[in-house]
C-alpha cells in the first residue's frame, strides 16, 4: 500500500528544442493528473525558463538535468544552482549514469551538487545504478549503497526529506536496455529502503520517494508501482510524447488506486 504520492516523471534529455518544448509544456499545462500523482518533466537547459513559466501554477513540476555545485565563477559551459532556481526549477536531476560515464561525474561531485541544490531550495533527484558488469558479479547492493551513502553524506536530517532517489540500472536504460523483472526491482528497492533508513532514520527514511527507472513503458509501469518501496517511475523515451506521458500517468494512477 502506498501512503506517499506517486512520482511520475520524464527527462527529455537532449531532445526538444525551444519550440517543441514550449508546445509540449502548453499541452501539459492543460492536463489535470489524477489525485495522488505528482508528475514532473525535465527539459533541456535551453527551454527550462519557458517550460517553468508555462507550467507555473499547474500540478506538473519542472526540473533541470544537471547543475554545478558552485553558485558562480569561472566554470565555462556550466549552469549554477542559482541560475536554475531563478528559472523556476523545482528539482534537479543529479548523477545520471550517462553523466557518470561520459562527463566524469563521481560520487563525490554528486554529493557537492546535492548540497548545492538543497541550499537553494530545490529538490535533488539523485540517480543511482549498477552497470551490467557489476550486476553480473553480484555487487549491485554494494554499489548502490555506496552511491547513496556518499551522495547524501552530510545532509542534515531535516533536509533529507527533500531528496528523491531514482534507481536506474545502467543495463536497463537507453535504446539497448532491457527492463528488469518485478521481483528484482522489489528486492533492490527493499534493500535501498533499508539503506535510506540507516542514513535518515526510521521516519524520514521511509518517506524519501524511491523511484524506479529503466526501460519503463506503458506496458510495465503499473507493475512496478504495485511493488512495495516503489514510489513512482522515472521514464525515458516512452514518455517524450505528451500523449504517451499522459497515458502512462493514467494507467499508473489506476493501479495506484487499485492497490491502495
Amino acid at each position: 500500500m502506498h501512503s506517499r504520492p506517486l512520482w511520475i516523471g520524464t527527462s527529455w534529455k537532449m531532445n526538444k528544442g525551444p519550440a517543441a518544448a514550449i508546445e509540449a509544456a502548453r499541452a501539459l499545462a492543460a492536463f489535470h493528473p489524477p489525485a495522488g500523482v505528482q508528475p514532473f518533466v525535465i527539459p533541456p537547459f535551453t527551454s527550462l525558463k519557458d517550460v517553468c513559466a508555462i507550467l507555473d501554477g499547474t500540478s506538473v513540476l519542472v526540473g533541470a538535468q544537471n547543475t554545478h555545485w558552485e553558485d558562480e565563477g569561472a566554470w565555462t559551459g556550466e549552469i549554477s544552482p542559482v541560475m536554475l532556481a531563478e528559472c523556476g526549477a523545482a528539482l534537479v536531476e543529479i548523477g545520471h549514469s550517462e553523466r557518470r560515464a561520459h562527463f566524469g561525474e563521481t560520487d563525490w561531485t554528486i554529493n557537492l551538487k546535492v548540497h548545492a541544490v538543497l541550499r537553494h531550495g530545490m529538490r535533488p533527484l539523485v540517480c543511482i545504478g549498477d552497470t551490467a558488469q557489476e550486476h553480473a558479479f553480484g555487487v549491485t547492493d554494494d554499489v548502490l549503497a555506496r552511491q547513496l551513502r556518499i551522495a547524501l553524506h552530510g545532509v542534515p536530517p531535516a533536509r533529507l526529506a527533500q531528496v528523491l532517489v531514482a534507481y536506474e540500472p545502467v543495463w536497463a536504460i537507453g535504446a539497448g536496455g532491457h527492463a528488469a523483472d518485478a521481483a528484482f526491482v522489489a528486492s533492490a528497492h527493499a534493500r535501498l529502503r533499508a539503506v535510506l533508513v540507516q542514513i535518515a532514520g526510521e521516519e524520514i527514511g521511509h518517506e524519501i520517494p524511491l523511484l524506479y527507472g529503466g526501460s519503463v513503458t506503458r506496458a510495465n509501469a503499473s507493475g512496478y508501482v504495485r511493488l512495495a518501496n516503489v514510489d513512482g517511475v522515472f521514464i525515458g523515451r516512452a514518455a517524450w510524447s505528451v500523449a504517451d506521458f499522459r497515458q502512462i500517468i493514467g494507467s499508473v494512477a489506476h493501479e495506484h488506486v487499485a492497490s491502495g
